[in-house]
């Protein structure tokens, strides 16, 4: 499988603009308060986030007084997009450290507080419910301290096993959820799943992880050992939901080269709007070889996070979309 080096080259300009043009987080030392309901208690319903990202991502350290940006505002991809600082050691930028361990070690001993990337539960779960079901057994690539997994839970789901890089985060989740059975924590790095076997998941949803990946040393072979590995694991008719800032010109390649499975795409407004929604979330975009038709129906510069739901040794996948009256009929 080819990754072409073209997606990270287009990336770059937009990651330097998005980290000087987004707020600042604010933090709980100092700063604005985030607006109500923002936090880790946010009730199921409310989707997005205004404020970027606490680390992750970004070519050139920001500016004073500011904070990187969306990881992929573009438009690539990895595990867990953070930072803008340089690296500590051997010159570079902190885009290259984004496959390292320590790297993401030393960002959460310093930023510990929960963040979930892109989308959060409340927002993607009418999808959700369309490919996987209660009982599935579901894992979460890069999870970081998110609360997906938690909401995910609470919202019934039964077994969620959620995988980070880095192990300061991983404890720190195994600590704050001992209490709950149904999430699993464990240090793994997604381009090495070797501790499970194939074929052992129902789906596996990345929220920023391939976009992380994409935007770090080696990106050629770090997404393909990462998706030949997702591949792997998941069970036939199993599903990948990739939820990214890669557009079909870039991804949609990207995704069908390993002609594992069939690809389709969903699309969600960036932020909740008032207006009416730029594409129904639950309905998938009629796709062409050369994505014209997504560019005719959204326009060419959607403000959108695109959703890819790879569907294992499927032709049609009917499996899930037919089924969606019985999943969302199914009892929690």
């Amino acid at each position: 499988m080819i990754v072409r080096i073209s997606e990270a080259k287009q990336a770059c300009p937009k990651l330097k603009k998005a980290m000087a043009t987004h707020p600042p987080r604010p933090t709980p030392e100092a700063g604005p308060k985030p607006p109500p309901g923002s936090g880790p208690s946010q009730p199921l319903a409310a989707r997005g986030h205004p404020y970027p990202p606490p680390f992750r991502v970004a070519s050139a350290p920001a500016k004073k007084g500011t904070r990187p940006g969306d990881p992929a505002e573009a438009a690539i991809t990895g595990g867990q997009i953070r930072g803008g600082a340089r690296m500590t050691g051997g010159g570079g930028t902190a885009a290259q450290a984004y496959g390292e361990a320590w790297y993401w070690d030393e960002r959460y001993r310093k930023e510990a507080g929960p963040f979930d990337w892109y989308q959060k539960y409340p927002a993607l779960a009418p999808l959700l419910a369309v490919y996987v079901r209660r009982h599935h057994r579901l894992l979460l690539a890069g999870c970081g301290n998110s609360v997906f997994g938690e909401n995910m839970v609470d919202d019934g789901y039964q077994d969620i096993v959620n995988i980070d890089i880095s192990s300061v985060v991983i404890d720190q989740m195994k600590k704050k959820y001992r209490d709950k059975p149904h999430l699993k924590y464990m240090k793994m790095d997604v381009r090495n799943m070797a501790e499970f076997e194939s074929g052992s998941f129902d789906a596996v949803i990345d929220k920023g992880t391939l976009d992380s990946i994409m935007c770090g040393q080696n990106s050629q072979e770090n997404a393909s050992q990462m998706l030949e590995e997702v591949n792997r694991i998941l069970k036939d008719k199993g599903v990948y939901i990739l939820i990214t800032y890669g557009d079909p010109s870039y991804r949609l390649r990207l995704l069908k080269d390993l002609q594992l499975w069939t690809v389709k795409l969903h699309v969600i407004d960036r932020w909740e709007r008032s207006r009416e929604p730029s594409w129904e979330l639950t309905k998938p975009l009629p796709l062409d070889g050369d994505s014209t038709s997504v560019v005719s129906l959204l326009g060419p510069k959607p403000d959108v996070h695109y959703i890819y739901v790879c569907i294992k040794g499927s032709d049609d996948g009917k499996s899930h979309s037919d089924s969606r009256a019985e999943v969302n009929g199914e009892a929690k």
